[in-house]
Parts: structure tokens; sequence; C-alpha cells
């Protein structure tokens, strides 16, 4: 199921850099998730499409191939492991959760937001949340700067513990990058959190630790 997410996103990023210009704004605007909409603040673009679909498919379209490549990249190394804990279908299920769950985590945040939010990193974020509580001792590669860089092994607990404390902090802070922080916050607490009920009863948390 991993591998058949990032193949379904890869498809619909293709999708979006061979349609024309247009017609591929307006697939961002009619499946991007925009909170007035969702919230039936204002009309749905396409009138057909119900209010809430956007709050799935919005995690499946990105903005440039950067935005698709560090998302795959992330549910690449980590996607795997967490499927293997939850089983096939609850993973789907599991996914799809975190990515609703970060999208209304940002509509709560931003509320009268206009513009439509775009790409898995909610999702992912919710893979990352439930890795953390699952296998926080293995070891997970980083690329450090010493005096030029160098991959170290670093428990995942401390990767993702500091990637967790940066989100917290650009999503209070703010930041003048186009970055949904408030949607990876909300998306890392909910896998955290729906991870405790959908693993498989023999996998235990910590990594048996």
């Amino acid at each position: 199921m991993t591998y058949g997410l990032i193949g379904v996103t890869a498809l619909v990023f293709v999708v979006q850099t061979i349609l024309p210009a247009r017609l591929s704004s307006d697939l961002t605007i009619d499946f991007g998730m925009i909170p007035v909409v969702v919230r039936n603040a204002f009309p749905q673009p396409l009138p057909w499409l119900p209010d809430q679909v956007p709050l799935v498919t919005y995690a499946f379209l990105h903005a440039d191939w950067l935005h698709l490549l560090s998302n795959m990249l992330f549910l690449f190394i980590f996607g795997d492991n967490v499927e293997d804990a939850l089983g096939h279908v609850k993973f789907i299920i599991f996914y799809l959760a975190c990515a609703v769950i970060a999208a209304l985590t940002y509509t709560f945040v931003f509320p009268d937001s206009m513009g439509p939010l775009i790409g898995a990193s909610g999702a992912v974020a919710g893979v990352l949340g439930a890795y953390a509580l699952l296998y926080p001792h293995a070891r997970v590669f980083v690329l450090a700067r010493l005096v030029w860089l160098v991959p170290l092994p670093l428990p995942a607990m401390w990767m993702l513990g500091i990637w967790f404390l940066t989100q917290i902090f650009y999503a209070f802070a703010g930041s003048e990058e186009p970055i949904a922080w408030w949607a990876h916050v909300g998306g890392v607490i909910a896998g955290a959190i729906l991870v405790l009920p959908l693993k498989r009863r023999e996998v235990p948390l910590f990594g048996g630790k």
C-alpha cells in the first residue's frame, strides 16, 4: 500500500504537469483543501463535488517536483514499517485519516483562508508520528554538515523529535515560506494517537523496550 500511495501520488503529479497551466490551476482549486469551502462558508468550485471530499484529495496534489519528492521520500523510508505494524487495509485508513485530521487542524487555525492547501505532508507527518512510537530506537541516517556532509546514524526518536519541535516552532512563530506548519502538527499528533488502536496486537510500542 505504501508503494501504491507513492505511485498514485506520482501519477497525479504527472497529470498536473502535462495539463495546460490553466487546467492544472483549476485542478488545484477544485481538489485542493480550501478552508472556507470545507466549512461551507463559500461555494464549492465543482457544484457536484461534496464539500468534504477535498479533505482527502488535497493530499495527492503537489506544487512542484521538490514538494512531491520530499514527501514521497519520507513516505518511502518510514511508510512500509508502519504498514507492517498496522496491516495493509488499516494503513490506508490510517494514512487518509491523518490527511483529514491534518487538513482539519489547518482549517481550525485558518478558518477564513481561501487558498487551496495541497500536499501529502500532513498524512506523511502522521506516518512519522506513528513511527516514533513504534520504532523510536531504530537508527536513521541523517546528513549532517560537520566539515562536509556526513551521514550520521541517529535514533529515530531524536530525528523525529527535532523535526516535530521545528514544526511547532514555525507554527507559532510564523514563516515566510508557504508551508502548512499546522497541518504537519495536526498530522503527527493524529498519527501518534491513531497508531495505538490500529496497530496489530502483537506489535509492541517503543520497539518492545
